[in-house]
């Protein structure tokens, strides 16, 4: 059995996602990119997170094999793996770049290494690898990149990862892992037990509410991207950060508690954050 087909089934997740992956708005021909270009993110995080065997070498044939996308073109050989068959053709439409799809694969890697981050700059530096790469994949998909809107997506996918793992503090640290920056929890006092128990206590509470209000401040100022766009790119990504403010939201009204709570934020209130979005970028 390959290393993806030992993977989750990147589609029973999408559902879940803060934000609409590919908004039923979007023309089919935008769906089925960013259909291809989610189901390569879910299946590196996957390989990264439940492939039973040794994770970094699934990580490197993986990488290796995506790279046959680009260095194939010319010579006629591409990928075997179904996602990634899938993907190529993507590619080729959009001429997207090789190194975000390279980037995301390291961000994988280095959750085999590393599993704690001792300050928020060190946090922002991973979600570069593991949250920036999407946005920029999504400019290029609607050929509307450039500098100073790369720098905004930046903004809005950190925001967006930031708060994602506010939301799987629970869930990452049963998997060794610890999202919450270090100077942070003691800051508040919180120790790493803490995020063990079935509710969060009075210091864990205060301390994903103050990571929620950065991570709020990343997504507000990335949100001015939507106005700088046109077409459908500024119909999806007002959707995408529109997703994150509804989570800064949900978290808010779970006081924090984000082992005993459902965080997931409701569609209307999306629907109508990334309306609102949209309204003022126009304006």
């Amino acid at each position: 059995m390959s290393a993806v087909q030992s993977a989750v089934s990147w589609e029973d997740r999408e559902a879940g996602e803060n934000f609409p992956v590919a908004l039923r708005l979007l023309p089919a021909r935008h769906r089925e990119h960013l259909h291809a270009v989610y189901g390569y993110a879910r299946t590196v995080d996957e390989l990264g997170d439940s492939f039973v065997g040794d994770r970094e070498e699934a990580l490197i044939r993986f990488r290796e094999e995506t790279s046959s996308i680009w260095q194939g073109a010319a010579s006629g050989v591409g990928p075997s793996t179904p996602v990634l068959r899938r993907l190529a053709g993507t590619v080729r439409a959009c001429s997207l770049s090789q190194q975000p799809f390279l980037d995301l694969i390291e961000a994988n890697l280095q959750d085999q290494r590393v599993e704690r981050y001792q300050t928020f700059e060190d946090l922002v530096g991973y979600c570069r690898l593991s949250a920036d790469p999407v946005g920029r994949i999504v400019l290029e998909l609607f050929g509307q990149s450039t500098p100073e809107r790369v720098a905004l997506s930046d903004k809005v996918c950190t925001g967006l990862q930031l708060v994602e793992h506010l939301q799987d503090v629970g869930e990452d640290r049963h998997s060794g892992r610890v999202y919450l920056p270090q100077d942070s929890l003691g800051q508040y006092a919180v120790a790493e037990a803490d995020l063990d128990a079935a509710t969060a206590g009075a210091a864990l509470r205060r301390c994903v509410l103050a990571e929620t209000d950065r991570a709020e401040e990343w997504l507000k100022e990335g949100a001015a991207l939507v106005g700088q766009l046109s077409g459908w790119a500024r119909v999806a990504v007002a959707g995408f950060a529109a997703g994150g403010l509804a989570t800064v939201a949900a978290l808010r009204a779970s006081g924090g508690d984000v082992l005993a709570c459902d965080t997931r934020p409701g569609k209307a209130r999306t629907a109508a954050l990334a309306l609102r979005l949209l309204v003022r970028g126009r304006a």
